[in-house]
């Protein structure tokens, strides 16, 4: 008899692990999806593309529900979970029925940061989460809004672009002194911020919010240095927080996020914990492709094989407001290390290379990414680039020229017999 599995979460950490384990132990586990977002799981990467009209809601669905029904999973989606109870093994939700498990998944992904500042609850402040936070800049942008996106992270500057392909008008306030710190070094944000002026987005550093200013709608930000910003809209997008709400009703450990062991593992036996609601090793990573690892890792548990999660090398790449940006590893450059830069501005590109001990530990990527993954994989593994360490720079192709070659099986063994 199949053993009740209950994942609470649908969303991309979710629909990979499900993917993983039909893989790997289909018909193993009862599986029970339950999600709180009405509809099937999507890529949430992409709210920008469909909030600029480059894909429609239902490109971005990640399994079509005929997928979901042929791998015998129920799927609970519009249903939120209020409480754990990790004693009797049962899943209580918020309309009065529970599930029972013998194992469970957290994949409860991340809230959205609410600045603490006078006026946040003001009609016309919301966040860029979801679709329906899509649809309600939609409906804005309709009626050519002023529109003031508070944060210049990564999501930020995905609601800007968005909402200037919508038709709005859009201004980017950002508390740091560059765009997209965690993701780029000072020369590569620059590069974006001039990018993003060229089409038609104010972008303020520095600016710290003070206030959203109105009666019964925003009609301004205003920044503690007594600027003040004209707005209709005012999309919040100051980071994420670990949506830990559900595990602390199950008395499991809590850090940043919810804390698991190297093999997903939380605080008590036969529950995990999958993608940005998970803290590992001290680190809540916040992005795609740790999710994407760790349901891996999981699935190879959950299906009895062994298997371990060492952490994640970050990486992003991915289009900013329509340039092509990659970075991965330290980008910065620890003490110790050697960067090499090759930019071209006439062509709006802009490479930064780290390495140490001959191996590339780090690399920034603007305007061409097309090595991007070639340098991910070189700074996982570690490998020496003594070899081609003079045509590193230049991309893999002009690289691979100068890499030792490597015989044939065939042609060692004829030279073997030969002898």
């Amino acid at each position: 008899m199949s053993e009740p599995l209950v994942i609470v979460g649908n969303g991309m950490a979710a629909a990979r692990l499900v993917e993983e384990l039909s893989k790997r132990a289909l018909g193993r586990y009862s599986i029970a999806v339950i999600g709180e977002e009405p509809q099937l799981a999507y890529n949430r990467v992409l709210l920008s593309s469909v909030l600029a009209k480059e894909v429609s809601h239902g490109d971005i669905e990640l399994k079509p529900a005929k997928w979901w029904r042929d791998r015998g999973v129920t799927l609970l989606y519009g249903q939120s979970v209020a409480s754990i109870d990790a004693d009797i093994r049962r899943v209580r939700l918020a309309n009065g029925a529970t599930l029972p498990f013998t194992q469970l998944v957290l994949a409860t992904g991340s809230r959205p940061i609410r600045l603490n500042a006078p006026g946040m609850d003001l009609p016309g402040v919301m966040t860029f989460r979801d679709l329906g936070d899509v649809a309600a800049i939609e409906a804005a942008a309709a009626n050519k809004a002023k529109v003031v996106v508070i944060g210049g992270g990564l999501l930020g500057l995905e609601a800007a672009y968005g909402v200037v392909k919508a038709g709005a008008q859009v201004s980017v306030i950002h508390l740091m002194d560059r765009l997209m710190e965690r993701q780029l070094d000072a020369r590569a944000s620059e590069m974006l911020r001039a990018q993003m002026m060229s089409k038609g987005i104010p972008v303020h550093l520095n600016a710290e919010t003070a206030g959203i200013r109105g009666d019964k709608q925003v009609r301004s930000v205003l920044l503690k240095d007594g600027r003040e910003i004209e707005a209709d809209l005012v999309v919040v997008a100051a980071g994420i927080r670990p949506n830990v709400d559900l595990a602390r009703t199950a008395g499991l450990d809590i850090g940043r996020g919810i804390v698991v062991d190297d093999h997903m593992q939380t605080s008590k036996a036969g529950i995990h914990a999958i993608g940005e609601c998970a803290e590992h090793r001290g680190i809540a990573y916040g992005l795609v492709e740790p999710a994407y690892e760790q349901a891996r890792i999981l699935a190879m548990r959950l299906s009895g094989d062994t298997g371990n999660y060492p952490g994640s090398v970050l990486a992003t790449n991915l289009k900013v407001s329509g340039v092509n940006v990659f970075s991965a590893g330290d980008f910065l450059g620890a003490t110790g290390t050697e960067p090499i830069v090759l930019s071209d501005p006439g062509l709006g590109t802009y490479k930064k290379l780290v390495i140490a001990d001959n191996r590339l530990v780090g690399a920034v990527l603007f305007g061409d990414t097309a090595d991007g993954l070639w340098y991910l994989e070189l700074i996982r593994t570690g490998v020496s680039i003594d070899t081609f360490r003079d045509d590193l720079m230049f991309g893999r192709a002009m690289a691979e020229r100068s890499m030792p070659k490597q015989p044939k099986p065939g042609v060692v063994l004829a030279k073997k017999l030969a002898a």
